[in-house]
């Protein structure tokens, strides 16, 4: 079996370059589709000709990708193409919580081919960590399948109803919403340790976005999301700034839910301050040698001996 490609353009033939560019053209044309359709998934698994889309969306991935000797992305294809399938073959109800697992299996996808087409390309070792990392979700997406078609039609009918009345009235299910809310904020974490791009703030805010589907109605975690979106939206904010009051904040907001009490959740002066910020914005530790460290990161020579001179006529 072929192993990774280890760059984008490294050892390749120029038919070769092409071939891999004509790939993921298309594998960003079928990851779209995914999206769209998982992100409207209770409305999609009514429509047979909706879920057969997204399932050869799937098999095509898998298929170039196998073509091609990427066989993180076919393995990862492949595992979304079988929980399609039982879409396809079976009338499932849709919840909160098997939307959230296919798009944690949607992000795997998404996030290898991504790397795919960085300039360093799908690293072997990178991949496989990737792969072996998320083996657990797409175990629990399975799982959660054969537990949904175990139910029978008279515990399915009972779900999509208790899912209606929780969308309906705010309510949430304690167990699920707090470990959803986890997992998401973890990968904003691991988005935060890269350098800023305008593709990881959108994945940033996208990340906000589902975290708002987990519990529409309350007014206190939208508004937190809401001010976390226009923070995190502005170019001016460096992720050595946003990152731990974004994640302080929504980290609080997490305990709340754990504690059942969302309607506790607060905004913090400090994001209030970042989103409505034009200007950027410096965190400065309290401690002086720290507080000197951040600032030669952030002001070049100019401007340091400028600050120093006004610090000094400050005083």
């Amino acid at each position: 079996m072929l192993g990774e490609w280890p760059s984008k353009f490294e050892g390749t033939t120029l038919d070769q370059q092409k071939i891999l560019g004509y790939f993921i053209e298309e594998a960003q044309e079928h990851l779209e589709t995914l999206e769209r359709g998982i992100l409207d998934l209770g409305k999609v698994v009514q429509d047979s000709e909706q879920v057969n889309e997204m399932f050869r969306a799937a098999h095509s991935i898998k298929g170039g990708a196998a073509m091609l000797g990427y066989t993180s992305i076919q393995k990862t294809a492949h595992r979304l193409e079988d929980a399609f399938k039982v879409l396809k073959e079976h009338q499932l109800p849709v919840d909160q919580k098997l939307e959230s697992l296919f798009l944690n299996g949607y992000d795997v996808l998404q996030d290898l081919v991504e790397k795919l087409q960085s300039p360093a390309g799908l690293q072997p070792e990178e991949a496989d960590s990737i792969v072996d990392g998320a083996a657990y979700q797409f175990e629990e997406l399975q799982n959660y399948l054969n537990y949904l078609l175990n139910q029978g039609s008279a515990t399915a009918t009972s779900t999509q109803t208790m899912a209606a009345k929780s969308t309906s009235t705010g309510t949430f299910n304690e167990s699920d919403v707090p470990e959803e809310i986890k997992v998401l904020l973890h990968k904003m974490l691991q988005l935060f340790k890269q350098e800023p791009s305008a593709t990881s703030r959108e994945k940033l805010q996208e990340y906000c976005t589902r975290l708002g589907r987990l519990a529409p109605k309350q007014e206190n975690w939208q508004h937190l999301l809401s001010l976390s979106k226009q923070a995190i939206a502005n170019p001016l904010h460096s992720y050595r700034t946003l990152a731990p009051v974004v994640l302080k904040d929504l980290k609080q907001g997490y305990d709340c839910f754990v504690l059942a009490k969302p309607g506790n959740i607060r905004v913090s002066d400090g994001l209030k301050q970042l989103a409505s910020s034009q200007v950027a914005q410096v965190l400065i530790p309290a401690d002086p040698a720290a507080a000197a460290s951040v600032l030669m990161k952030v002001f070049n020579d100019s401007q340091l001996r400028q600050l120093i001179k006004n610090l000094s006529a400050a005083r």
